[in-house]
């Protein structure tokens, strides 16, 4: 019972202090509450947990057969688990404090060409409502490196006014951050929001709904993600590239990787994607590295010998 209040406290403060969104709040508490379940199992708690039980909860995560990744995320909520504790003055140590986690290697993702997003873009086209606003979709993911929630969550007072060519995006931690949009985003977002009516809905959920950028029927008033993973779905079945591999994030992952291959510098690639760390945009360089090395191999005379 002390877990579930202590947890529950951790989880407030999340909301509070980090402004930490719904799925990262949810995340925390399977994380958390499975630990406990273990360490209840053991005569343990949460709470009371020692560096040893902690150490057996990772050797049973792994007797699971859970990934390194899993394992990696649910050390890390510990560790913040026990810093709340300890700020909190509920305990005078850190149980996590030298444990050690799997080491992971993040493998460089899978980015779409620059010829494949130009299908996309292509396929996207139409004078249909749906097809128009698919079409601002995709040059939001695209050309301003948007992630899914972001899209789905635009607001109309984070749209661009007079002169202004840039969005004001609350992103990770209801972190603001403002992303420029080029000229082809700017384009087919003015050819959207003429057609924008359209989505609205004439039910109790309309006045939910006119806050957003991209309407919808549903409950929440707005585009949802899952329908934003089938329209991108569709759209690669209609450009003939495996629907796998053509989603919100590969979108962005290709405006982050085609900007740098294009030269602009890490910093500021940084601060379009809103990544707090450097460390998780320079995955990105990985792939124009191997890109390089694929056209040296390729045009270079001696790599021919």
């Amino acid at each position: 019972m002390i877990d579930s209040r202590r947890i529950e406290a951790f989880l407030d403060t999340l909301r509070a202090e980090r402004g930490a969104a719904d799925n990262t709040i949810e995340a925390y508490r399977r994380d958390l509450e499975d630990a406990s379940s273990f360490l209840k199992a053991s005569q343990s708690s949460l709470v009371d947990a020692g560096e040893r039980d902690l150490s057996a909860y990772l050797r049973d995560l792994t007797d699971r057969g859970l990934s390194d990744a899993t394992a990696a995320r649910r050390l890390s909520a510990l560790r913040r688990f026990y810093r709340f504790q300890l700020g909190d003055n509920e305990r005078q140590d850190n149980p996590t404090s030298r444990l050690d986690g799997p080491t992971l290697k993040r493998a460089p993702p899978d980015v779409l060409s620059r010829e494949e997003v130009a299908r996309l873009i292509e396929a996207a086209k139409g004078p249909e409502p749906a097809q128009i606003r698919t079409s601002c979709l995709i040059e939001l993911l695209y050309g301003a490196g948007l992630r899914a929630s972001e899209c789905c969550d635009l607001p109309l007072s984070a749209l661009p006014y007079g002169d202004s060519t840039t969005l004001i995006i609350r992103g990770k931690g209801d972190k603001e951050r403002i992303t420029p949009l080029g000229r082809p985003a700017l384009a087919a977002l003015k050819e959207y929001m003429s057609v924008r009516e359209t989505f609205l809905p004439k039910s109790a959920v309309r006045r939910t709904a006119e806050r957003f950028v991209f309407p919808s029927r549903g409950a929440g008033g707005r585009i949802t993600r899952r329908r934003l993973g089938q329209l991108l779905e569709d759209l690669a079945m209609k450009a003939g590239i495996a629907i796998d591999r053509v989603t919100p994030h590969a979108l962005r992952h290709a405006f982050a990787t085609h900007l740098l291959a294009g030269g602009a510098d890490l910093r500021a690639v940084q601060l379009l994607l809103g990544h707090a760390d450097i460390s998780t945009t320079q995955i990105y360089t990985h792939v124009v590295t191997d890109e390089l090395r694929d056209l040296l191999e390729a045009a270079h005379p001696l790599a021919r010998r």
